[in-house]
């Protein structure tokens, strides 16, 4: 819950938090709340200073953009390994989430929910069939469901479109084995969400217009 206030933007960065203010904020005891900071304090979400005060952590235009090129060379490479190693079965699999997806854009009012458990499938079937522990262990930290759903909300029902467009396009890649279109294909995916996110975000999109002028 802490984590999802903080990626929102609903606990902004800089801003001085404490056990008891979380605690109430949550609704339960502080002792879970003390576990969750530290595990926050390791995910680089919150920082304590030298004088032991707790601070939301500040992310920069440099910290989002780095998060989201990591994301994007992380799973483009999963793509990489999956197109040599992912079987019909998975294959299958993939086309039924993506077909999920496009149920969801498709109604009179776009279903985000399912959008996004759909997604999550898809994502999570390549990274499995990618077979390294090490890739999806680091995915794990830089996917963050309230980002995604951010961006998500983001999209006109166009551009979701174009989303699950995106998926045929790295379905067809992967089921003719071709590891260099799979992973630029993922790549540019990532990107197009960075892209959305940032223009969710005014206080990132300010500062990108800043870092253009100069």
């Amino acid at each position: 819950m802490i984590k999802e206030k903080i990626l929102s933007g609903e606990l902004a960065g800089g801003a001085p938090i404490t056990e008891a203010s979380l605690s109430k904020l949550c609704g339960i005891s502080r002792t879970p709340v003390r576990e969750a900071l530290r595990k926050l304090e390791a995910e680089l979400l919150v920082i304590r200073t030298d004088t032991n005060r707790t601070m939301i952590a500040h992310w920069s235009h440099d910290d989002v953009i780095e998060s989201f090129e990591l994301r994007a060379l992380l799973e483009g490479r999963a793509a990489y390994r999956a197109a040599a190693r992912i079987s019909d079965a998975d294959i299958e699999r993939l086309r039924v989430a993506n077909r999920r997806i496009c149920q969801a854009i498709d109604k009179p009012s776009v279903d985000t929910d399912a959008f996004l458990d759909a997604n999550h499938e898809f994502h999570t079937i390549f990274h499995r069939a990618a077979g390294s522990r090490h890739i999806a262990s680091l995915l794990n930290g830089l996917i963050e469901r309230p980002v995604i759903s951010r961006t998500v909300h983001q999209y006109s029902r166009e551009e979701l479109r174009r989303s699950y467009d995106d998926h045929e396009q790295i379905i067809g890649s992967l089921a003719r084995g071709d590891s260099i279109m799979a992973e630029t294909l993922l790549r540019s995916h990532i990107m197009r969400a960075y892209h959305a996110f940032v223009e969710s975000r005014p206080d990132l999109s300010q500062v990108q217009e800043i870092e253009r002028e100069q």
